[in-house]
């Protein structure tokens, strides 16, 4: 663990005195474990009590100190800790999205009162390069069901290369789904920007698919709060779809609806996937 050099630490019952840290590679929307030592500096133990209490938060800021995210997870003492006492906690970070440059600043907070950095405690502020979440940009394609030259044709002409091997992430398609030309692109910068799942609008041809697949209908932005599955979605390395209104879909969390990135839905297609 790398030592905190000296930071002030005020005279009263609630104060802070930072020890010691390891934080890892922060990739962007990738939750990771960071290690802190720290030591009751006050007059008053700590004591968390459930979600209340004493806890470890943070913030990520950007290096001019604006909050981009301010109530960062909680991390509970698992113990009481009274004053003069150090100790341990792995606390869970998420890192902020997009990549870039930010400082990621711990502080204790007494839960609905006040953060100890109110108090005159100094935070633990780290900057830190958040690096994409992918390095390479290598998009591969899965098409549920019969071949399709006409996928096959759409494939060929995309802004980024679809690959077969060593792909990052891989975008589930079925016969009669025409990607847009910049529906790779697309989907790639939003997987480097932290997002796990991408999945975008249908374009669908006939009238009854026009109404099953309003909700994902061209025109719309960016959505990371979508409230439907994502449709016909592209997924990073190891996960795997599920199937919604008889298209390969996911369900989840960090996840990104792009109404940018378009698939043009043929009819009359034989969408089932498997």
């Amino acid at each position: 663990m790398k030592r905190v050099g000296e930071h002030p630490v005020p005279v009263g019952p609630l104060a802070v005195r930072w020890v010691a840290y390891e934080l890892a590679e922060q990739r962007a929307g990738v939750t990771t474990q960071v290690r802190i030592r720290l030591e009751n500096a006050g007059s008053a133990p700590w004591r968390s009590q459930g979600r209340g209490g004493v806890q470890l938060g943070y913030h990520w800021l950007d290096p001019l100190g604006n909050p981009i995210v301010w109530d960062g997870n909680r991390t509970p003492f698992p113990e009481l800790v009274r004053p003069g006492e150090a100790v341990e906690l792995e606390p869970s970070v998420v890192a902020p999205r997009p990549p870039g440059s930010y400082r990621l600043a711990f502080d204790l907070v007494e839960e609905l009162r006040y953060w100890f950095e109110e108090l005159g405690s100094s935070t633990l502020d780290l900057p830190v390069d958040v690096r994409p979440r992918i390095d390479a940009r290598r998009l591969a394609v899965r098409v549920h069901g019969a071949p399709d030259p006409d996928v096959d044709a759409a494939l060929a002409a995309q802004a980024e290369p679809i690959v077969a091997d060593d792909a990052v992430a891989v975008a589930h398609l079925v016969p009669g789904a025409i990607p847009a030309p910049d529906w790779s692109r697309l989907l790639l910068d939003a997987h480097a920007e932290g997002y796990g799942a991408v999945g975008g609008a249908i374009e669908a041809e006939s009238r009854a698919d026009r109404r099953r697949y309003a909700a994902w209908a061209p025109g719309g932005g960016r959505n990371p709060r979508f409230g439907e599955p994502l449709l016909l979605p592209s997924l990073l390395a190891g996960a795997e779809p599920e199937t919604y209104e008889d298209l390969p879909a996911y369900a989840g969390s960090d996840a990104l609806f792009d109404g940018r990135a378009v698939v043009r839905l043929r009819s009359r297609s034989g969408r089932r996937s498997d």
